[in-house]
């Protein structure tokens, strides 16, 4: 008796979450075999994913031997570096067609870097030779073309309306076995910190993305391509459930500028950020606990000539939340220069907003040192800013000349050769303002750092 009522019970529970999967799933219909299936849906898709093999060249790392005369002559070597024919590699990745009247087929530029021969193979095993219309390392987005011969597109979604839970499967070619699907659901988005030196605000998914499915395509259970599969995290580089994809949207921005200037015209501020932090926040008295706030800005800059100041927390770009600096960078770097910005800031506790036009991005890319009485600082060996000291002529403030590894300010970042430019946001110009700024001072305490030409906070406890 009870185990029937527990089959009475397993059975509701089945039938009911049948209901539901088949209401969030209006792709996986029960077929002719009476089994739930998404068999037609990936029919469509899977004609737009394509494999892709890569000859790269990569050049030859010399030995030092290689400079000594004697050296190359007997062992009858080139007598210079260029006459040494690179080194030629395989690669194998995926990519998704994007535009079928035009051939245009969306995949990851590490995929294609450097590569000398691409060549993309369809699902009905046409071939066809690639060219790069242009690659962004910064997004790890390129754009290939091939000739638009009866080709299925995959129509791109929203990336901005996804949700964690929301389903979908992973279309690629791991380890070279061939076009394979994975299923699994969303798992975070906005994922940032695989690539800081990127434009990172990434999709997080648990369907299996193996070495092979990068270029590959993300796609929810109406058909949708959300995103382009780019990067796992993984021992041997193996699949534990934790991949990551270029949202469609940022992917179809990039793709956009790739083929109308063959590059990325990305825009700039001219300031440098840091995330608003809880320390941070509360040395600084601030009412807010999200946004970027601005620690330093480049003189005749974009955000120079908008009065943005160093101090201000940026909290909405064109009406766009900004949670941390991640977002801000992504928000300016993703848009075109020369276009118009509405920027919403907080500035002395209160919310002003300025317009910036964004410009192209440029790479910019001796007395005896005497301890201060301050118990913030204790271990800290702070001298009058002189010659030859670092930031001597380009700011003014006082040096870090040495420090206790062991104390609270070596524990908070704090480096020999700093020089400390202010506290809770008022200047500091000398060490008598340093002492009176401390004096009596309630932790945590903000200081404005000066360091390799950049400005930063850093809040000691």
């Amino acid at each position: 008796m009870v185990c029937r009522s527990l089959t009475i019970i397993i059975l509701l529970f089945s039938t009911a979450l049948s209901s539901q999967i088949a209401t969030a799933q209006t792709y996986a219909e029960v077929d002719q075999r009476g089994i739930p299936t998404i068999a037609p849906l990936l029919e469509n898709v899977t004609q737009s994913v394509v494999n892709i093999a890569v000859v790269s060249e990569q050049p030859v790392e010399l030995n030092p031997l290689f400079n000594d005369p004697f050296f190359r002559r007997f062992f009858d070597l080139p007598e210079t570096p260029d006459e040494i024919e690179p080194q030629q590699r395989l690669s194998a990745g995926s990519g998704v067609i994007v535009d079928a009247a035009k051939g245009y087929v969306l995949t990851n530029n590490h995929v294609v870097e450097n590569g000398v021969d691409i060549r993309i193979t369809l699902k009905d095993r046409r071939v066809f030779d690639a060219t790069v219309v242009g690659t962004d390392p910064g997004t790890d987005i390129a754009l290939l073309q091939i000739e638009p011969d009866d080709l299925a597109a995959l129509l791109m979604g929203d990336s901005n309306i996804l949700e964690v839970g929301d389903l979908v499967v992973a279309v690629g070619n791991p380890f070279g076995l061939g076009q394979t699907v994975t299923s699994g659901i969303i798992s975070a988005l906005d994922r940032s910190g695989i690539n800081p030196q990127g434009y990172e605000d990434f999709i997080q998914t648990d369907a299996s993305i193996n070495p092979g499915n990068s270029g590959g395509a993300l796609v929810t259970l109406d058909g949708k391509l959300v995103g382009i599969n780019s990067a796992i995290i993984a021992p041997s580089a193996g699949n534990v459930g934790i991949g990551f994809a270029v949202p469609i949207n940022m992917a179809r921005s990039i793709m956009e500028q790739l083929i109308e200037f063959g590059e990325v015209q990305r825009g700039a501020l001219g300031i440098t950020i840091q995330d608003v932090t809880p320390d941070l926040a509360e040395a600084l008295g601030l009412s807010v606990r999200d946004g970027a706030i601005v620690s330093s800005v480049e003189p005749g800059s974009a955000a120079d000539l908008a009065d943005i100041r160093m101090g201000d927390i940026v909290t909405a770009v064109d009406g766009r939340p900004i949670m941390d600096s991640g977002d801000l960078r992504n928000e300016i770097g993703l848009r075109r220069s020369g276009r118009s910005v509405r920027i919403t800031l907080i500035r002395d506790g209160e919310e002003l907003s300025v317009e910036a036009d964004i410009r192209g991005k440029t790479q910019r890319d001796n007395e005896r040192p005497s301890e201060t009485n301050s118990d913030i600082l204790a271990g800290v060996e702070i001298a009058e800013l002189g010659p030859g000291m670092l930031g001597y002529g380009s700011v003014e403030g006082v040096a870090v000349v040495n420090l206790d590894p062991g104390s609270a300010a070596s524990r908070s970042g704090l480096l020999p050769g700093d020089v400390v430019i202010g506290v809770n946001n008022k200047p500091v110009h000398n060490l008598q303002e340093l002492r009176n700024l401390l004096d009596g001072v309630s932790r945590p305490v903000a200081l404005t750092i000066f360091r390799n030409s950049a400005t930063i906070f850093l809040v000691l406890r």
